[in-house]
């Protein structure tokens, strides 16, 4: 009986080694090409990307022009998001004239940037990799221009982490676009 029982808990341990160790080859690509992005772009922070890479479960086999599909839906959803988020804050509390006025400038800026995405994802199936990276340079302003609405004078901006999150994702995207079009690594 225990040559039977060797023999048949042998392919299911070969099966969970096998599984074990795709799954860490994925990891590892994801850590590769992070690894690569942040080191030819001063913007991408290295940890943000893996982390955020990690979290959509179909970057785990990805190929570099999959995540770029991957890092631009992301964008997508985080400006979607966070347009509701500050829709919620500029009903929902109290702003002084200033805060306010950059609130809703910054509403403008996510709801124009929505579609701007969306192109952006249409060049990027098609391979038009600097149309592309024209909308997705335009989204990353929209983050940097409704940040510096606050900076401006000097007021605490309840938007930082958001739009610090749509630089990142943006410059994760436009990484993978510069890589694609250009060949390089």
């Amino acid at each position: 009986m225990k040559p039977f029982f060797c023999f048949s808990i042998f392919p299911l341990l070969f099966l969970t080694f096998l599984i074990a160790s795709q799954s860490a080859l994925a990891q590892n690509s994801i850590y590769k090409t992070c690894k690569t992005f942040a080191q030819n772009d001063p913007n991408v922070n290295y940890n943000f990307c893996t982390t955020s890479l990690q979290l959509y479960p179909a970057s785990q086999n990805a190929t570099l022009q999959e995540i770029g599909k991957i890092s631009i839906r992301l964008i997508q959803y985080n400006m979607t998001d966070t347009r509701f988020y500050i829709k919620n804050l500029i009903k929902n509390k109290k702003w002084d004239s200033y805060t306010k006025q950059c609130l809703s400038d910054c509403f403008e800026l996510f709801s124009d940037a929505i579609p701007s995405v969306k192109k952006a994802m249409k060049y990027y199936n098609k391979k038009l990799y600097g149309d592309a990276n024209v909308q997705l340079s335009a989204v990353m302003d929209d983050a940097t221009t409704c940040e510096d609405g606050f900076n401006e004078r000097g007021v605490v901006s309840p938007l930082t982490k958001r739009t610090g999150d749509a630089f990142q994702l943006s410059a994760i995207a436009l990484s993978a676009v510069y890589i694609l079009r250009t060949g390089s690594n």
